[in-house]
Formats: C-alpha cells, structure tokens, sequence
C-alpha cells in the first residue's frame, strides 16, 4: 500500500492535542510496519520532531494558509507520489480530491451550540472552516473515525452517517507518562513546591474554566492546607472578568500561571501534583485523564461525554455543572488518606488499557480494509 497520512501542524512548536495523536500514530507505524510506504504531509516549523526512514517519508509542503495548504497543497502532492488511500487527520480535509479519503473525526463540537462568550480569532475562524468543509467531504470518506464510543454516537446520531462507515479507535499515551522519581526538581521551572493543584484550563468555554476556579475558590477557604493551583497561561482580562463577576478574589495570590509546559516536562509536573482537574463540559476523549492516571495522581474529572468511557466505572465523577461537587472532592483527597491511595491505584490500573501500539494496530488493519 502507499498510504498519505495529513499531519499539517506537527511541525509547529506549540503543539496541541490532535497533532500528538498524528504523530504518536505515525512513529508507531514507523516501527511497527516495514512493508508498506508512507509518505506524510507536513507544512515546515520550528519543531522537526519526526524524520524519514526506508518506507516514511515525511514531505514538507510550504503554503501560506491552512485552508490553502489542505484544499491545494496536499491534493496535489498525494497524486504526485502515487497515493492511494489518503488519512486525513485534523477534521477536515480536501474537498476536491480523487484519492481515496479516510478522515479522522476527533468530534463534532463545530455543530454545536456556540457559547457567545468566545472571543478567540484562532477559535472562531477554525470553527466556520469546519462548519463549511466537513458536510461537503463525508460522502467521500470510504471509513470515518473517530476515538471514542461516545462521539461515534453522537457523530452517527447527528450527521446520519451509516455505522459500517464509522470506526472507533481509542487514542493511547506516551509510555514516559509514568510514577518517576523528579531528582533534578524539573516541576520548578514552573512552581516552586509539589504537593499542588493542577489544571490545563484555557478560555475554550467547553474547558470550564470559569467554574473550576469557582470551585478553587471556596477550597481555599475550607482547606487548611490551601494548596496553590498550577494552570497554563490565561488571558490577564479573562482572568480578572472570571474575578470579578464571581467575587473570587482569594484565588489571585494563589494561581500560579507560567505559560506553555513543554510536553516532555509534563510527567513531572502530574508526578508532583497533589491532584489533577480535568473538568471540562465536554471531550471527545482526553489524553490528560489518561496521563495524569498513568503517572499515579488522583484526577477528578467531569461524567459527562466521554470521560466516563475513558476514566472507567470506579473513576472521581463530578457533575462538571456544579463548582460545589469539585470542591467537595478536592477536600475528600485532602482529608480521607484511603480514598487518596485508592484513587492513585484506580488511575495506573485505568492507563493499562490503552497505548499509541493499539491505536497504530487498528489503524494499520483499518487502512488493509479500506483497500481491499
């Protein structure tokens, strides 16, 4: 087979969440198959974080603009090495293509109710590309993915795509995210003591932000302990419109905020904390619950979407509507020493499920199918 793999945005310093899966995907087939050729489209960066080998090959494909480099850019490269099934990975994918498509579905946010207070540039204009790519591709995808039982659901339910078009593959987890033993004090570059909160939150209204500060807040002043909070950076005007219109002012001196974590330093950064909060509104899977678990830090996360799925049955479940119920667990780990072990265990058992091997594996049978 001679199969292209879109991984646009890999390159990119800053990475996010759908552009580690893309990678995580293609360095296990890189190890795992050595008999068919790959060629992966890339646009050039900072970061060259993945090199060709005998049946890889990685193509770097200069345009100025997203929309441009995936409706022009990478058509016409797949035809002029010969592909033929082509996966795109970010949601999206040309319109105009004669290649046959697979498409990765991540989730269907874009066709959902709007919260009106996102003012992000970046957000918006990727939610309206969506919205007018993605109903005109689906018919053209010989398979659909996506990465979780809820989402194929949902995806099925909402777009009437028939359910031998869809397929669930779970996404896995680096195997560095583990217990380790910080002996250089890498967590310090960011915070000063372990024993911390910590909260991947940003203005995305579907991270909850604004509520899991809430919740922060009336910790501080019931805990006797009141353990700082270590988040990524956020908007100064956002965070002081959270501030004001909630009267929360205790949580200012005690949020530590600084700015990007680079991947690699992340172990230790779950490895130090006293607990992780993964308390969004909604996600179509959640590679954190899954880190922060494999690393053997308690996380209390949201029973909506997929996190049940993922978290498994005996995972901390709050309703991710209420500030009280987040606070409440955040005192039962600070408080009840046997929850606090039970819940590590939960977490490390919980990991073993899933790895990039077993995504890699069904990716690889997925792509057989498609071209039988």
């Amino acid at each position: 087979m001679i199969i292209g793999i879109e991984a646009q945005r890999i390159f990119r310093k800053n990475k996010h969440g759908m552009d580690y899966v893309v990678l995580q995907e293609i360095r296990e087939l890189q190890q795992m198959d050595l008999e068919n050729q790959y060629y992966v489209f890339v646009k050039p960066g900072d970061d060259p974080c993945l090199e060709s080998t005998a049946n890889v090959h990685v193509v770097e494909l200069k345009c100025p603009s997203y929309p441009l480099w995936e409706q022009w850019a990478l058509p016409r490269a797949a035809r002029r090495y010969g592909v033929q099934l082509l996966h795109c990975t970010s949601n999206t994918a040309p319109i105009w293509c004669d290649i046959p498509l697979v498409l990765t579905l991540h989730d269907i946010i874009f066709l959902e109710p709007r919260d009106k207070q996102n003012h992000s540039l970046y957000q918006n204009l990727g939610w309206l590309y969506r919205r007018l790519d993605v109903p005109r591709i689906l018919d053209k995808c010989r398979r659909i993915i996506t990465v979780s039982n809820f989402e194929m659901e949902n995806i099925i339910r909402k777009l009437a795509i028939p359910r031998e078009r869809m397929a669930m593959i779970y996404n896995g987890y680096n195997d560095w995210f583990r217990p380790v033993d910080d002996k250089d004090g890498i967590f310090r570059k960011y915070i000063a003591e372990p024993g911390y909160f910590f909260f991947l939150g940003n203005t995305d209204p579907k991270k909850n932000t604004e509520r899991t500060l809430v919740a922060y807040s009336n910790y501080l002043r019931q805990s006797a302990v009141k353990r700082k909070l270590l988040m990524a950076d956020l908007d100064p005007a956002y965070l002081n419109g959270i501030i004001e219109r909630n009267h929360i002012e205790n949580i200012r001196e005690n949020i530590v905020m600084p700015g990007y974590i680079v991947n690699s330093d992340l172990p230790y950064i779950y490895n130090n904390a006293f607990a992780f909060l993964y308390t969004s509104l909604r996600e179509s899977f959640g590679i954190p619950l899954l880190e922060g678990m494999a690393c053997g830090t308690p996380v209390i996360t949201s029973n909506t979407s997929s996190m049940p799925e993922i978290g498994g049955p005996d995972a901390i479940l709050v309703n991710p509507e209420s500030s009280d119920e987040m606070t409440a667990m955040m005192l039962r780990l600070e408080t009840d020493a046997a929850f606090y072990a039970r819940q590590r265990q939960v977490g490390l058992d919980r990991a073993q499920l899933f790895s990039w091997r077993k995504t890699a594996e069904q990716l690889l049978k997925l792509y057989q199918n498609c071209l039988q």
